[in-house]
């Protein structure tokens, strides 16, 4: 047997555990509440991580990037659960932006309800995460199915490109073409290019943030932002990085090498489209739904972009899940609460998508 299938058979054992242990098991086995900036993490959360920790897994700063885009879709196929059902999946390949004259092509994944009799259908237009490194439309394929089954809306999810072999601002790039793209032939495609949603995790939280303030004063402008633990400020060190930023499975160190790998140098840091946050004027921007986690070293610039928002008259909703760490999109099938706070986010989604117009 190879290692890498002993490998998962280990982590899909461990999921399993952290979600059929009785409470009172777990709360034993996970040792004294932990307790940080006056958040207590999720029981099953803890557990998962100190069997994560047991298992000799290395920070991701320490595999190297083949080695971690491999690793990271295995524990998400692992960890995200039973596949939801949708109606169809389509993969298909776009035009890119142009470069040297000639738009290069760019994957993505169309993802449709079943049972739905819209003639147009609300689309989220999603980027993954993975600090513009790591993260691929398989990787990401089992929330998007759940976004999908949950929200009645298609889901397309955009293969952008990843550093470092393609460094900033390629990824910007990219969602800006996807979007307009969409926008242009979602009717051909049965998409109303009226309800697009800019949605990301993480990274692509960054993106879909940069999308929408490069693409407010469109003809056709995106209607709202679903940023989930988004990345917004490269530029400035705020608390939760430091307590945040060891044992929570994302630490400093992650986030220095994918800045590192991303970037050419420290003088873009301050770029808007590297860090949303450091835009001059954030007026205009369609609503936003920003969802942060409490044991998270991105928790407060999450914040910090919401109120941000709200400072410039933009409808802004911001929920922290204050028990659970970042990724926990990807864990719906191992956590609980990471289910729950899904349905949570995909409840508030649905919510302000019937609101428009009204």
């Amino acid at each position: 047997m190879q290692l890498k299938e002993i490998a998962r058979r280990l982590q899909g054992r461990a999921a399993n555990i952290a979600l059929r242990m009785p409470i009172s098991w777990v709360h034993l086995a996970a040792g004294p509440p932990v307790v940080v900036d006056g958040r207590t993490l999720d029981s099953r959360t803890q557990w998962f991580l100190k069997l994560l920790a047991l298992s000799g897994q290395q920070p991701l700063s320490m595999l190297g990037v083949a080695k971690a885009r491999t690793e990271v879709d295995m524990f998400m196929a692992v960890m995200g659960g039973r596949p939801a059902p949708v109606g169809e999946i389509v993969d298909r390949t776009i035009p890119g932006p142009a470069g040297s004259g000639e738009a290069r092509p760019m994957r993505v994944r169309l993802y449709r309800p079943a049972g739905s009799v819209a003639r147009l259908l609300p689309t989220i237009l999603f980027f993954h995460g993975g600090g513009f490194v790591l993260g691929s439309l398989e990787g990401y394929d089992l929330p998007c199915r759940y976004f999908c089954a949950r929200s009645g809306c298609a889901v397309l999810a955009v293969d952008y490109r990843l550093a470092p072999e393609h460094k900033f601002p390629a990824a910007i790039e990219d969602g800006l073409a996807a979007f307009r793209w969409l926008a242009e032939e979602g009717p051909n495609l049965g998409l109303d290019p009226a309800r697009i949603v800019l949605a990301g995790e993480s990274a692509g939280g960054t993106i879909a943030a940069v999308v929408a303030q490069e693409t407010r004063h469109a003809p056709q402008a995106p209607c709202l932002q679903w940023l989930i633990y988004p990345a917004t400020d490269l530029e400035q060190e705020r608390p939760s990085h430091i307590s945040c930023g060891e044992h929570f499975l994302l630490t400093r160190s992650d986030l220095e090498w994918f800045r590192s790998l991303y970037l050419d140098g420290l003088g873009q840091l301050s770029d808007p489209r590297v860090s949303p946050i450091r835009a001059h004027d954030l007026s205009g921007l369609p609503p936003a739904l920003i969802f942060t986690a409490g044991f998270d070293s991105l928790r407060d610039e999450g914040l910090a972009y919401a109120e941000r928002l709200t400072e410039a008259g933009v409808k802004t909703v911001h929920r922290e899940f204050d028990s659970l760490i970042h990724g926990f999109l990807c864990m719906r099938g191992a956590l609980p609460a990471a289910a729950r706070a899904m349905d949570d986010m995909v409840a508030g989604l649905r919510h302000e998508l019937a609101r428009l117009g009204h």
